[in-house]
């Protein structure tokens, strides 16, 4: 694998969600992710979030199968579990216990809660991590209820791209100590960090905790979405002056209506917010979503079309980027951040899970008749369920 974590090795024991995105920003970054499945090993299915691993299948409930893991976690430079604290302590391999055969090893551990407090053994979503953080409460509507808005603020952001971030964070550290440690990744903590802002903001005087009530949350008339004529919709978001300006300019209607108070301070008549979306919502519906894009098309008045994800990849400035791509058959993200000198190779497609077994047990020092062993006794997938190749 090319990019700029090539060289590293990291054990993913399979989860949900978060883990598993943290492991494909990990894999996608050029590092050989091993992913380790249960036993019996899942269907394959087209996901992205497992794309560019290796697949392992083990039983971790047997001390055999906990013994290859730990095996594994000897020549590893990271590890991450995504279950609910004390689990991998009961089935053996915790922190104390990788990091005693390992101690240059970093153990990344993805919960909701954290591992520690009142909620840290509770279950829970992403809905839910989000909710307490103070993030969901101010998303939606004026006089609505919060929104959940997918379950990319706890989970992948809050959660797997923070959990990512910190393993880096402690692998660079690691070249300085010599040492590896714990990477404690809480999808509630990456929410409350992601509102930095708006605690600043509040501490201002800016901000209110109700949906709808805030610049940014849709309540002002020039940061918001209209439905166009076609049912379709657009995304305005003109927040600075000039910008403003020039969406007044393209949208044809008169500027004294829209900056009653002169250039600066008209926009900001929060008094006139409620009355002016009216109006740009009567104007918007009069042309469709496309000869709206194309008014507004190589200006900086800062609309433009809200697009699918059927219609995504297919706009012409993803297509100038490459920020989708298709693997395995499937159209999804493109390896994202972007680097000048040590690129990341094009992600493979998801092995089939648990393919990879005997060649990464073989390489870790199994034999053959060990490997036939471990199959006999259900602790790795038989040999017709574990091909040699991965299948793109």
């Amino acid at each position: 694998m090319a990019g700029p974590l090539a060289g590293l090795k990291i054990i993913e024991v399979a989860g949900l969600g978060a883990a598993p995105y943290c492991g494909m920003m990990l894999a996608d970054m050029g590092a050989e992710v091993i992913r380790v499945e249960r036993m019996p090993p899942p269907p394959r299915i087209p996901d992205p979030l497992a794309r560019s691993r290796r697949s392992i299948a083990l039983d971790l409930k047997q001390p055999e199968g906990l013994s290859a893991l730990l095996r594994l976690v000897e020549d590893a430079d990271a590890l991450f579990e995504g279950f609910r604290p004390g689990v991998a302590e009961r089935l053996g391999f915790g922190p104390e216990t990788c990091l005693e055969r390992n101690p240059r090893l970093v153990y990344g551990r993805m919960t909701g809660w954290g591992q520690d407090g009142p909620l840290a053994p509770r279950a829970g979503h992403d809905l839910n991590y989000i909710a307490l953080s103070g993030a969901l409460h101010s998303i939606g509507v004026k006089g609505g209820k919060p929104v959940p808005p997918l379950n990319l603020v706890g989970d992948f952001g809050g959660g797997g791209l923070l959990l990512a971030f910190g393993m880096v964070c402690a692998l660079l550290e690691r070249e300085r100590s010599g040492q590896g440690q714990v990477v404690d990744a809480a999808m509630l903590d990456g929410a409350v960090s992601m509102l930095a802002m708006f605690c600043g903001f509040r501490a201002m005087g800016l901000f209110e905790d109700d949906p709808g009530t805030n610049l940014l949350g849709g309540a002002a008339h020039f940061y918001d979405t209209y439905e166009t004529a076609d049912g379709r919709f657009l995304a305005v978001a003109p927040i600075e002056p000039e910008f403003y300006a020039e969406f007044l300019d393209k949208l044809g209607v008169d500027r004294e209506r829209f900056l009653p108070h002169g250039f600066r301070l008209g926009r900001m008549d929060t008094s006139q917010w409620v009355a002016l979306k009216q109006e740009l919502a009567h104007v918007f519906r009069t042309r469709t979503r496309e000869e709206w894009t194309g008014v507004f098309a190589d200006s900086d008045a800062c609309v433009t079309p809200v697009l699918g994800l059927s219609e995504a990849p297919q706009h012409p400035h993803n297509v100038a980027r490459g920020a989708f791509l298709e693997v395995g058959g499937v159209m999804q993200n493109a390896p994202a951040p972007r680097f000048s000198r040590s690129a990341a190779d094009q992600p493979a497609a998801p092995p089939r899970p648990g393919a990879d077994t005997r060649a990464v047990l073989a390489a870790a020092g199994y034999d053959a008749p060990a490997l036939a062993a471990l199959a006999r006794a259900g602790v790795i997938p038989a040999l017709e369920d574990s091909p040699k190749e991965n299948q793109s």
